[in-house]
């Protein structure tokens, strides 16, 4: 064997595979042991509550993911979890309750509704803090060497690092023959080329990282043991590979000629029950969607005539599928005349948006015309938010590859606005188009479904641009 030590790590999808399935293994557990000491009927775990417990923790997971406890960043600190933890159980135990054809009537000792959610609260709480302590603890910790040309090291190296709390890059081997100046990044070494064997072993490396621009700069040697590793097994990736799978995003500035390589496209593109499905599902959300809307109404009403002092409905020409224009629909949130200096880009603070214009903006509701657009078939519920004709030029001339975005329907939310900041500059749109070629890439009802909960965390926890 090359490693001396096997160092066992959890990926990132494995870590949240490991809470969801402990989240329900041990609150049964719980839920057990409580009925061995009091006798409680309320939670029960036998063949005759199946249906109780399946909806029990269907609302734990689906609370959970909606409420951010399944986000391993969060899931890293106790002081950040701690209030997913308790927003999750807290609307848990109240839509438990809420459903009574579905779970078991309330019980004539209503302590036992209590003793319900500290249960819940308890076990996870405990089961978290136990997996700060040994899951999230450096012994799960993956470790990286990085090879290449290192003149950039310094931006891999925070890149990668902050992807994952789990992620450790150990140091680099710079395979430039050249006395380039390499940024300096504290705690990681540099190592030869001819110690990559030696330090794999040494330094109980878990994962090879190659991130060379220049295949000729990898000496004959150095290719050899890489093959070598090869071989016999040894993890190695390409770089754009490593950034893909742990940002969830394209990185189309390291793409070059070859870029055929990296977009390798969903075939649901393509799949036509896929895509008449999707529509289907799209004139359903769009008809409730605008039902909903209703609702809110009387209230955009009163606050635009008093706030916004202006036509309350407003559009503006978009770009959508195949780069063709359309209206888009949308509720105001800026001063009349906004713009008659012309268009330019919006930014967090922007002064030209009035203080209920911010309120609709950060609960999403100034969105709630597109609805209408996803009816009509210019939108759909998710996908690439659609841009104003003047900034596609624009980003189209200095971004490669950013009319790629344009091969689906533009959508009201997507994987890039749930993922990224608000997109105020070349170099924030450079980071939203990383996050919509993924979508395009890895389109699929899994990553639809996961889309839709971001964006329900997102309303919930007011997080609207």
């Amino acid at each position: 064997m090359l490693t001396d030590k096997k160092n066992i790590h959890f990926e990132v999808s494995e870590r949240k595979i490991l809470l969801r399935i402990f989240d329900v293994i041990l609150i049964c557990f719980s839920f057990f042991i409580i009925n061995q000491l009091f006798g409680f009927s309320y939670f029960e775990l036998d063949s005759n509550h199946i249906i109780e417990n399946l909806v029990l923790f269907f609302y734990i997971t689906l609370f959970g993911t909606i409420f951010e406890m399944y986000d391993l960043q969060k899931s890293s600190r106790l002081e950040t979890i701690l209030t997913s933890i308790m927003v999750t159980t807290s609307t848990t135990v109240l839509f438990y309750v809420l459903t009574p054809y579905y779970t078991p009537s309330l019980p004539d000792n209503r302590i036992q509704i209590l003793y319900f959610f500290l249960t819940i609260f308890g076990t996870l709480l405990i089961w978290r803090y136990a997996y700060i302590k040994l899951i999230s603890s450096p012994r799960f910790y993956k470790r990286v060497l990085l090879v290449g040309e290192m003149s950039n090291i310094s931006s891999i190296y925070k890149t990668l690092q902050s992807a994952d709390p789990n992620y450790v890059i150990v140091g680099y081997i710079n395979c430039e023959n050249s006395a380039n100046e390499v940024d300096s990044v504290n705690d990681i070494l540099e190592f030869k080329p001819n110690q990559l064997i030696e330090v794999i072993k040494k330094e109980a490396i878990s994962e090879v990282v190659i991130a060379t621009y220049n295949s000729e700069a990898i000496t004959s040697k150095l290719y050899e043991d890489l093959l070598l590793l090869l071989e016999s097994g040894f993890p190695i990736k390409e770089y754009t590979q490593a950034y893909e799978d742990m940002m969830f995003r394209v990185p189309v500035q390291f793409v070059g000629k070859d870029f055929y390589k990296y977009f390798p496209f969903s075939r649901n593109n393509q799949n036509r029950l896929y895509l008449a499905s999707r529509r289907f599902l799209d004139v359903l959300i769009a008809i409730v969607g605008l039902c909903f809307s209703v609702i809110f109404l009387p209230i955009v009403l009163i606050g635009n005539l008093l706030a916004n002092r202006g036509p309350m409905l407003y559009t503006q020409l978009r770009v959508g599928k195949n780069a063709k224009p359309f209206k888009i629909y949308k509720l105001r949130s800026m001063i009349v005349n906004a713009e008659e200096h012309g268009a330019v880009w919006a930014t967090k603070n922007d002064k030209r948006v009035t203080k209920f214009g911010r309120f609709l903006r950060k609960s999403r509701l100034d969105e709630l015309p597109q609805f209408y657009n996803i009816l009509k078939g210019d939108m759909s519920v998710i996908g690439p938010r659609p841009e104003r004709p003047k900034f596609v030029k624009e980003l189209s001339h200095n971004i490669p590859f950013y009319q790629t975005r344009h091969i689906v329907k533009p959508g009201l939310t997507g994987w890039a606005q749930v993922k990224s900041r608000y997109g105020s500059s070349l170099d924030d749109s450079l980071v939203k188009l990383q996050y919509d070629l993924y979508y395009i890439k890895h389109r699929s009802f899994l990553l639809d479904l996961n889309i839709i909960f971001k964006t329900l965390s997102t309303v919930v926890f007011y997080r609207g641009q």
